[in-house]
């Protein structure tokens, strides 16, 4: 097949890229050329920005394509739409924050979504600028799902990713408790030890991916793992078995963790306290997925690999996690108010 990808050298990119390589496909990358501009020398590069700049896309054809940056809807508007006469089908990565009323697991893909009046979209052009977009990420990739399924009607694929893990993720959320655990000594872990929690190895994604790309399957899909029940206490503890860690989990009630300034999901990634009323947030329905051939990987090669990927970098600009000092204060108060 011949594949264009949009994006292509960033995390989930990258590794759609190398799979698609693997599997003998002819792989061609279009992005602004400035991230790991030397990677996949097989692969054609098209250097351009979908902002504005796609003619290095006229006049070209493809069976596929896979859309990895897009979130801005009357961007992703104008690639489709050029596209849609020039590939056969087209695979957007969505995001499981497209929806609403998150109280109650199960979360299918008919679920309510996250909506935008159409004139806060109108006001959102004007404004622009990337903290506003992340305000309302969900909304308008819910948005830019609907502009594809416009110019790609029964030939589009929908996929609504949870949290993506793995090595090359810069989010720092998984890796924050892969180093972390690696480290040793006494970790705070938070609230309730059977809270279920869901992420994805990037490489399992883009696995998948690529098949669902290579039989032209259409629909919407939530993409997240693992199959079955994963509790932050099997996975902090699978954590400690395959980093081999001799430290020691110190599990801290919630209310205590807010009253002493703990942020969760950014200083205590994977963490989403029960006053969120956020049950569903990581607890979506895969069902779907699973049928049509999602498979997972062990999560200690995940683990392994991930803390493999970290030994080359520095805790320099992390983007989320518990500072080493302030998780000391917190367990000492903690020990404190338990004595």
């Amino acid at each position: 097949m011949k594949i264009l990808i949009l994006g292509g050298t960033r995390f989930l990119g990258r590794f759609l890229t190398e799979t698609a390589l693997r599997k003998g496909h002819e792989v061609t990358l279009f992005n602004r050329g400035k991230e790991n501009p030397g990677l996949f020398p097989e692969a054609e590069k098209l250097v351009g920005d979908r902002n504005g700049d796609l003619k290095a896309l006229e006049g070209r054809t493809w069976d596929a394509v896979i859309d990895t940056c897009g979130f801005v809807p009357w961007v992703v508007k104008e690639s489709a739409g050029l596209l849609a006469g020039a590939a056969g089908h087209y695979t957007f990565i969505s995001s499981a924050s497209v929806y609403d009323e998150l109280k109650n697991p199960g979360i299918d893909e008919n679920h309510p979504v996250r909506l935008l009046p159409s004139e806060k979209v109108e006001e959102m052009k004007k404004e622009t600028g990337v903290p506003i977009y992340n305000e309302y990420y969900g909304e308008l990739k819910y948005l830019c799902e609907k502009e594809v399924e416009g110019a790609f009607p029964e030939r589009s694929l929908i996929v609504r990713a949870g949290l993506i893990v793995g090595p090359y993720d810069y989010s720092d959320r998984f890796n924050y408790w892969v180093n972390r655990v690696a480290r040793g000594g006494e970790v705070l872990a938070p609230g309730r030890k059977d809270k279920g929690i869901q992420f994805i190895d990037v490489r399992d994604l883009a696995e998948w991916i690529i098949a669902m790309a290579e039989k032209k399957v259409s629909g919407t899909f939530n993409a997240t793992g693992p199959e079955t029940l994963l509790t932050m206490e099997q996975f902090l503890q699978e954590c400690q078995t395959a980093v081999e860690s001799s430290g020691e989990l110190a599990w801290t009630d919630e209310e205590f963790l807010l009253e002493n300034g703990v942020q969760w999901w950014s200083e205590m990634p994977l963490w989403v306290p029960d006053r969120e009323k956020m049950e569903g947030f990581l607890a979506l329905d895969i069902t779907k997925a699973l049928d049509a051939g999602l498979e997972f990987r062990p999560l200690n090669e995940t683990i392994r690999d991930t803390l493999a990927w970290e030994q080359g970098r520095t805790d320099e600009g992390r983007k989320a996690g518990l500072d080493s000092e302030k998780e000391r204060a917190v367990l000492n108060k903690w020990k404190e108010r338990t004595l």
